[in-house]
C-alpha cells in the first residue's frame, strides 16, 4: 500500500524567502531522498471557512511505510529534515498516511 508523508505549513511571516529557502534548498534536498516516488506540492488558495490555516501542503509518496521510513533514515532523508527545521520547524505540522484507494 502506498504511503505518504504530508507537510502542512502556515503562513510564513516572509512568503518570498520563505519560498526561496523551500523550493530552492529544501526540494531539491527532498528529491533525493532514497525510495521517493512523486513529491507533490500545494500552494492553499482559499478554505469554505474565509482565511485557511495553510499556505502550502506537501506529499511525499512511498512504495510503502517501511520505504518511507527508510528514507527519512537515510542521509538524505536527514539532510532534507535538517534543512526543513532551519527555516520552517515552527511552521510545519508533519504526519504518515496510508493511500486507500476504492
Amino acid at each position: 500500500m502506498v504511503a505518504k508523508l504530508i507537510a502542512l505549513y502556515k503562513q510564513p511571516p516572509d512568503t518570498t524567502t520563505f519560498d526561496q529557502k523551500y523550493f530552492g534548498e529544501h526540494i531539491p534536498l527532498a528529491e533525493k531522498i532514497p525510495g521517493i516516488q512523486l513529491v507533490e506540492v500545494s500552494r492553499v488558495e482559499g478554505a469554505p471557512g474565509g482565511e485557511p490555516a495553510y499556505y502550502l501542503m506537501a506529499e511525499f509518496y512511498f512504495d510503502n511505510m517501511e520505504a518511507l521510513q527508510n528514507g527519512l533514515r537515510s542521509t538524505e532523508g536527514k539532510a532534507a529534515g535538517k534543512s526543513i527545521m532551519s527555516f520552517a520547524g515552527e511552521l510545519v505540522t508533519m504526519m504518515f498516511a496510508e493511500v486507500h484507494k476504492n
